[in-house]
């Protein structure tokens, strides 16, 4: 797939401001200058009306509500969604803790670390931050968690040196000599995870879990590049909707237009 870079010339420097019309009510969202190849790529769509009609085609309560999918438009309720896009990707701009997926947040969604370890937004899918409160212990599972999603990517990166063998291993018949390479695996994984930061959450960003909400575990992974000024609530309306077992709401929900008002 692609990598879509865009460059303008006279990027504007105090953000891009966007009306996001939806069948549940309007948002008003900023687009970040910090993060400018996401930032252009979502005017160029918007201004083409690329979004225009398409549906949030998964969402899920106190997570996040998701959209961009060119093959939501006009879908059957069967249709299986998700996998659309402009046939583009956009390079990573993950700035965290400068930016945090707090209540509101845009950030881009993106394939697995398993085929994507450099992180590449999807060129157009989306999506908007719901989440939840948090307190200490909520932190602390949040670290449990994030470490878990570090000890995936590494043991998918680890794996791919030792396809082959596993895969010549794997036709023998051996099990005794596949298990040992997976412990062998393990082994390696377990001291590259060791080498690892940590993640920290600073007190400032902490503070705004706390009371605002989000999703931390996101955080540092996925490319922040905008926020929800006005129109929290219409998340929250999404949010609840009734959904079926792939997360897509069972009453089509719309955004009518994207347009840049500022």
């Amino acid at each position: 797939m692609a990598v879509f870079i865009f460059t303008a010339c006279n990027a504007p420097k105090d953000g891009v401001m966007l009306l996001m019309e939806t069948s549940k009510g309007d948002m008003k969202i900023k687009l970040y200058d910090e993060t400018p190849q996401h930032r252009d790529n979502f005017v160029k769509l918007a201004e083409e009306g690329f979004y225009d009609g398409l549906l949030f085609h998964r969402v899920i309560n106190e997570f996040m509500i998701q959209g961009g999918d060119p093959e939501s438009k006009d879908a059957a309720p069967d249709a299986m969604l998700g996998n659309g896009g402009p046939g583009y990707q956009v390079p990573a701009e993950i700035d965290y803790p400068t930016l945090f997926h707090k209540k509101g947040a845009l950030a881009a969604a993106r394939m697995g670390d398993n085929v994507n370890p450099e992180k590449k937004s999807s060129g157009s899918q989306f999506y908007i931050v719901q989440g939840k409160t948090y307190n200490d212990e909520g932190f602390i599972e949040i670290e449990k968690r994030y470490e878990n999603m570090k000890r995936q990517q590494l043991f998918y990166e680890t794996l791919e040196s030792y396809k082959d063998t596993l895969q010549s291993i794997q036709e023998s018949g051996n099990q005794e000599a596949f298990m040992a390479m997976r412990v062998k695996i393990e082994e390696k994984v377990d001291k590259k995870l060791a080498d690892q930061p940590k993640l920290s959450i600073p007190d400032e960003v902490k503070e705004v879990y706390r009371t605002v909400g989000g999703v931390p575990h996101l955080d540092d992974s996925y490319t922040v590049f905008g926020e929800v000024v006005e129109g929290l609530e219409i998340i929250d309306a999404i949010a609840v909707v009734n959904t079926n077992q792939q997360d897509r709401p069972l009453e089509d929900v719309k955004i009518i237009s994207v347009k840049v008002i500022k």
